[in-house]
């Protein structure tokens, strides 16, 4: 029991709700596995420092191996233990007797909770970022099977340009690097021993921090012992990485729950992904990339709930600090549930091929390359052609005529009542401004929609895959 913390300063046992509400025993569960290698660790190096028995270091070492052998489900989770770190002293304690209390010279629950959130922090950060990385793999194959595949891009929501969806997919692939990147960039401020910082001053023992951050696989030790115990921002930044790449995911979500709408009726999502009404039995819902998108905004309350945390705590330990572990792990668990579910989604995804190219050659999307063939060809000033291609549009719309009627009689037309003058571009002209896969073909600048241009970005992509 907690008891032999208490013994020696308080002569009464704490109340059973004041027990109950200080204790983060359910929820340091998930940090057993790193509390085990870091008692292990500092056991390590207070023998091979000679500041405990060798004997008595080996036999709380043996313990620990057997603990972590047998599992979390081998301690005794008492809810009177205010943490895991007392449980797992308790085990130990139990089979090893007093001499167990060697454990915990030269260390604080302060630094010693600190290290295990890092350290699992890592790995977590790890999971997170390989998952990403396959999640862009399927992207850029599914990008290199549809580099011709005529799509239609929006600003606005409105019918914008012709593109790919080889172009579209590429946009959510890099979207997703910088995701990931953010996390390779906070990984290095979690990658800091705080272990050996003790309460918060360290100790009076000539301990090896470097020793125990080496054993941790920590790349190196923090400097001040107050910022050691007390700093949390690392949770706050990686929360915020999730809370991106949330929202990442949840545009994604929303894209295909639009995109399978009957009137965009672009891409079909799988049956797996999809349900139906309990009382119109023809419908075919995309219910989990609608959950996705809801869900996707867990993470941004969380964030917002570890930045009010962290406001204004004087320095150092404080209580406070205990409370933030688990909106961070909701964090990660909730938006790696998001992640493994809009990959599956869109790896299934099956795209109509027909109708993008249908809505890619409608609308007037080719309007903007016909102004660009005005100023490439006639050398007109961008704006007077933009204002002859706008009169066109909209006298093609007055008129009931679309694209495919627009010839040089009309330009012409259109360009005398703007410029006093004919254009004359010609009918090849016309035509190859106005169609959807020329369009498309001469878009050849970096990051642009020609299947050239999204080959390179593909080539990119996957030197960042294989790095």
């Amino acid at each position: 029991m907690d008891d032999f913390l208490r013994a020696g300063r308080f002569d009464e046992k704490m109340t059973d709700d004041a027990a109950a509400f200080s204790t983060s025993i359910e929820f340091d569960q998930r940090i057993f596995e790193e509390d085990v290698k870091t008692n292990r660790a500092h056991t390590t190096m207070l023998m091979e420092e000679g500041i405990i028995p060798e004997d008595a270091g080996v036999k709380i070492i043996n313990a620990l191996n057997k603990l972590e052998s047998e599992g979390l489900s081998a301690l005794n989770i008492d809810p009177s233990f205010e943490d895991i770190h007392m449980a797992i002293e308790d085990y130990v304690t139990n089979l090893v007797g007093k001499e167990a209390g060697f454990m915990h010279t030269a260390k604080s629950r302060n630094d010693q909770v600190c290290t295990d959130i890092r350290l699992k922090l890592k790995s977590e950060i790890e999971n997170t970022t390989k998952n990403i990385k396959q999640f862009i793999t399927t992207i850029v194959e599914m990008a290199k099977e549809n580099l011709d595949t005529l799509f239609i891009a929006y600003t606005h929501l409105q019918h914008a340009q012709p593109t790919t969806f080889a172009h579209h997919l590429m946009a959510y692939a890099n979207e997703l690097r910088r995701d990931c990147e953010r996390f390779y960039d906070t990984y290095k401020r979690v990658d800091i021993s705080p272990l050996g910082a003790a309460a918060l001053t360290t100790t009076g023992f000539p301990i090896n921090r470097q020793r125990t951050a080496e054993l941790l696989g920590f790349s190196e030790v923090m400097d001040n012992s107050i910022d050691s115990v007390s700093s949390r921002d690392f949770v706050a930044e990686a929360a915020f990485d999730y809370a991106m790449l949330a929202t990442t995911l949840g545009k994604i979500a929303d894209e295909i729950v639009i995109w399978s709408s009957y009137e965009f009726r672009m891409v079909e999502c799988s049956n797996a992904y999809s349900s139906t009404s309990s009382i119109m039995p023809q419908k075919k819902n995309p219910d989990i990339a609608e959950l996705a998108r809801g869900k996707s905004t867990v993470a941004y309350g969380e964030l917002m709930t570890i930045l009010s945390m962290l406001k204004a705590i004087p320095h150092s330990y404080n209580r406070d600090l205990q409370e933030l572990t688990p909106h961070l792990w909701n964090t990660v668990d909730n938006t790696n549930d998001i992640l493994k579910i809009v990959h599956g989604m869109v790896a299934t995804l099956t795209i109509n091929k027909e109708r993008t190219k249908q809505l890619a050659s409608e609308n007037f999307a080719t309007a903007t390359e016909l102004a660009d063939i005005m100023v490439r060809e006639k050398n007109l000033p961008f704006r007077s052609a933009h204002t002859i291609v706008g009169k066109i549009v909209s006298d093609s719309i007055e008129k009931g005529i679309t694209t495919e009627d627009i010839d040089n009689e009309f330009v012409n037309k259109v360009s005398e009542e703007i410029l006093g003058e004919p254009i004359e571009l010609g009918e090849d002209l016309i035509r190859q401004a106005l169609d959807p896969a020329l369009n498309v073909k001469s878009r050849t600048v970096k990051g642009g929609c020609a299947p050239s241009a999204v080959r390179d970005a593909i080539d990119n992509m996957e030197k960042f895959l294989n790095e």
